[in-house]
């Protein structure tokens, strides 16, 4: 027989199964180890505030370097601008 494709080392139907079965065991691992993952939970939310006081706080004045009494004073300068334009 002349096949006019390329052979392929994965069928539809072998790339099928493979899917399925590895569903299939990555929701017995996930249901066996529930119990596992949920005890983490609490340690990783402790974890997390650490590290969202590191990576949330850039934008406070002293951390950043900017002088933010600058940025303040030229909005309040902008404004009083605006309204004598008016």
């Amino acid at each position: 027989m002349n096949d006019n494709h390329s052979p392929s080392a994965w069928s539809t139907y072998s790339r099928t199964v493979f899917i399925a079965s590895a569903a299939i065991a990555l929701a017995l691992i996930a249901y066996e180890h529930r119990v596992h993952v949920l005890g983490i939970l609490p340690w990783l939310l402790i974890l997390a505030c650490p590290l969202m006081h590191l990576f949330m706080h850039h934008g406070h004045g002293g951390h950043s370097g900017h002088d933010h009494a600058g940025h303040a004073a030229g909005t309040i300068q902008q404004k009083t601008k605006e309204t004598n334009d008016v």
